[in-house]
């Protein structure tokens, strides 16, 4: 028996950690890594990272390719924190709110030296905590009061994560578990049934709205709906994703039977935060998909792995897909879906959002 967390608890209490500013320890053989987010760091908690060695900050290619910097480790870049910069410079460098009026951050001294596999494990554990992709870290060299690399991180109260395992676990789907479901009369979709689906890991809820009793034989009329709180909550008129679910749920209703995922993966899978920060930037003049790379985030973020793993624990394989978007046709079918005809789904334009829909067709390929 143990009553210790297994991995994926880990990995729940090192996004919190990360999220608070606390930082983790990575190990991958002989390499360690003592590691922060820039976004959560404290002046405090910098000076620290300072007293153990050199100070390496990291960020995806994406914002890489912005601050022209070398990109070396094939999707991030490295380079050292110079001891008489602040905090405020890390922060500029990770966040592009003032790229325009500060375009020159550098010069950076790149660093080259080891493998930048660690590196890259913590900018991926920093997106699934949903904060900017910027990390700083200080190589861990043995020290004469700590014998291993676990006793450094027992002493200072710090999660460890060994690179492979840790990988493997962020890698594979999660398959959320069905926790609960009641009867819910809908205005659009009339008689319906709000399904919960929890995810093992500690992560996010899911949701699964099912409208009049589909047969689970037949193709089932579905909607794979991401969560925007702008849209959805607000009203948003920047783009067309409360038009959209509510043009859903009407068809259903329509049709009498259909189900529709909701799914909570904010602004692409990116987070309410950083989606507002995509908004200012696209108010600097930047399209969805600049304003995503200049944060250092990739066009779409999300993993659809979840809708499938709902819908094949309720019975169905079989889907009239309503969608535009062809990267959720191919996602479906990848993971063992039959998606035997896409719906059309084209509602919700506006003068407000007429640049974002241009954009999804010509640099996301959806379907006009």
């Amino acid at each position: 028996m143990t009553l210790a967390p297994s991995l994926n608890e880990t990995l729940t209490r090192v996004r919190s950690d990360l999220r608070m500013g606390v930082p983790l320890v990575l190990v991958n053989g002989d390499q360690a890594l003592v590691m922060c987010a820039v976004e959560s760091l404290s002046p405090e908690r910098l000076a620290d990272l300072r007293a153990l060695g050199q100070v390496i900050m990291a960020v995806t290619a994406r914002r890489a390719q912005t601050l022209k910097l070398p990109i070396y480790d094939g999707d991030l870049s490295r380079f050292y924190v110079p001891k008489d910069e602040s905090l405020g410079w890390l922060a500029a460098v990770a966040d592009p709110a003032d790229d325009l009026m500060r375009p020159l951050k550098g010069p950076f001294r790149v660093a080259r030296d080891g493998d930048g596999a660690l590196y890259a494990l913590g900018l991926q554990l920093v997106k699934t905590a949903e904060l900017l992709p910027a990390i700083v870290a200080v190589i861990l060299t043995p020290q004469a009061q700590y014998r291993t690399k676990k006793a450094f991180a027992t002493a200072h109260g710090l999660s460890l994560l060994t690179l492979e395992p840790t990988l493997l676990a962020l890698q594979s789907a999660q398959i959320p578990q069905d926790i609960i479901a009641a009867r819910l009369p809908m205005r659009l979709a009339k008689a319906g049934r709000l399904q919960i689906f929890r995810a093992t890991d500690g992560g996010q809820e899911h949701y699964a709205i099912e409208v009049g009793k589909p047969l689970r034989e037949a193709p089932l009329l579905t909607r794979i709906h991401s969560a925007c709180f702008t849209g959805d909550v607000l009203g948003s008129l920047k783009c067309d994703c409360g038009p959209q679910l509510h043009a859903a749920l009407g068809a259903m209703g329509q049709a009498g039977e259909g189900v529709l995922l909701y799914l909570n993966q904010e602004g692409r899978g990116i987070g309410l935060a950083n989606k507002m920060r995509a908004y200012a930037l696209q108010d600097q003049g930047f399209d969805t998909v600049e304003a995503n790379h200049r944060l250092g985030f990739e066009d779409d973020e999300r993993d659809f792995r979840l809708a499938a793993s709902i819908l094949q624990q309720m019975g169905f394989s079989k889907l009239r897909l309503m969608t535009n978007n062809p990267h959720k046709i191919a996602m479906m079918q990848a993971q063992g879906m039959d998606v035997v005809e896409r719906v059309p789904l084209n509602v919700g334009v506006t003068a407000e959002n007429a640049s974002y829909m241009a954009t999804k067709r010509t640099k996301s390929g959806h379907f006009e």
